[in-house]
C-alpha cells in the first residue's frame, strides 16, 4: 500500500442486524461487535494505523431500550477491567471523546483511570466517541467560547479553525484522515462532522462483528489509492 492513514475512525454499525440475521438477540450482536473490536485494535496497530476512533455509544442512543443502554455500559466497564493490562502490554494509549453525563459514574471512574494508566503509552491511540454527538460538541464549543470572550481570555478576532478546534472533545487529536462505516448505511450520523471535512469516507455492506482484519486491509488499500487534494487541483 502506498499510504497509510495516521487517524482512522470507524463507525461501528450492524450489531442488530447482524444478530437478527442470525435469529440471535441484539445483545449477542453486541457482544460479537465488542469481542471484535480487539481484533481491529490489532489489526490497525499491524497496518501501522497510529490513532483509531471507534464510533461506540452516541448522545442519540440513550432513546434505546434500557436494558440494551444498560448492557452497553456494563460491557465498556467490563472490557476497560479485563483489559486495561492488555493496553499496557501492546504500548496502547486509552483515549475517550464526549460528555460525561448522564454516563454512570463507576463508568466514568473506570474510564478516567483507564486514561490515566495509558497515558503514558506510546503506541496506537484508541479513542472511543462515547456519549458523543457532534453537534452537541460544536454547541458546547461555542458555549465555551463566549464564555472565555466574555471573560476577557479570547478576543473575537482571534477565533480561527485552529482556535475552535481546541474547543471540541477532540483537541488533542488531529482531524481523521480516513472515515470506515460497516453495515451500508451511507451517512455519516451526526459524527465528527466538524473533524470529517477533508477526509476521505469509505461505506462496506459488512455488518461490524464480521469487519475483519482482511476487510479493513481492503479498505487502506482503497484509501491508498486516492488523491486528497483539501481543495487544491
Amino acid at each position: 500500500m502506498d499510504s497509510i492513514p495516521k487517524h482512522v475512525a470507524i463507525i461501528m454499525d450492524g450489531n442488530g442486524r447482524w444478530a437478527k440475521k442470525r435469529n440471535l438477540p441484539r445483545f449477542a450482536g453486541h457482544k460479537q461487535g465488542i469481542d471484535n473490536i480487539k481484533e481491529i485494535i490489532k489489526a490497525a496497530k499491524d497496518l501501522g494505523i497510529g490513532i483509531l476512533t471507534l464510533f461506540a455509544f452516541s448522545t442519540e442512543n440513550w432513546s434505546r431500550p434500557k436494558d440494551e443502554v444498560d448492557m452497553l455500559m456494563n460491557s465498556l466497564y467490563d472490557f476497560l477491567n479485563k483489559h486495561v493490562d492488555d493496553l499496557n502490554k501492546d504500548n496502547i494509549r486509552f483515549m475517550v471523546s464526549g460528555k460525561d453525563y448522564p454516563v454512570p459514574e463507576k463508568l466514568l471512574d473506570k474510564i478516567r483511570k483507564t486514561e490515566v494508566l495509558t497515558e503514558k503509552n506510546s503506541g496506537i491511540i484508541l479513542n472511543l466517541a462515547f456519549n458523543y454527538g457532534s453537534r452537541d460538541e460544536i454547541i458546547e464549543a461555542v458555549k465555551k467560547i463566549c464564555q472565555d470572550v466574555k471573560n476577557d481570555k479570547l478576543k473575537i478576532e482571534d477565533i480561527n479553525e485552529m482556535k475552535f478546534s481546541r474547543y471540541l472533545y477532540t483537541k488533542n487529536l488531529p482531524d481523521p484522515d480516513f472515515l470506515i462505516r460497516t453495515s451500508g448505511e451511507i451517512r455519516i450520523s451526526n459524527f465528527l462532522l466538524w473533524q470529517l471535512s477533508y477526509a476521505e469516507l469509505y461505506f462496506t455492506p459488512v455488518f461490524w462483528p464480521d469487519f475483519s482484519k482482511t476487510e479493513l486491509k481492503k479498505a487502506i488499500e482503497e484509501y491508498s489509492q486516492r488523491q486528497r487534494r483539501f481543495g487544491r487541483i
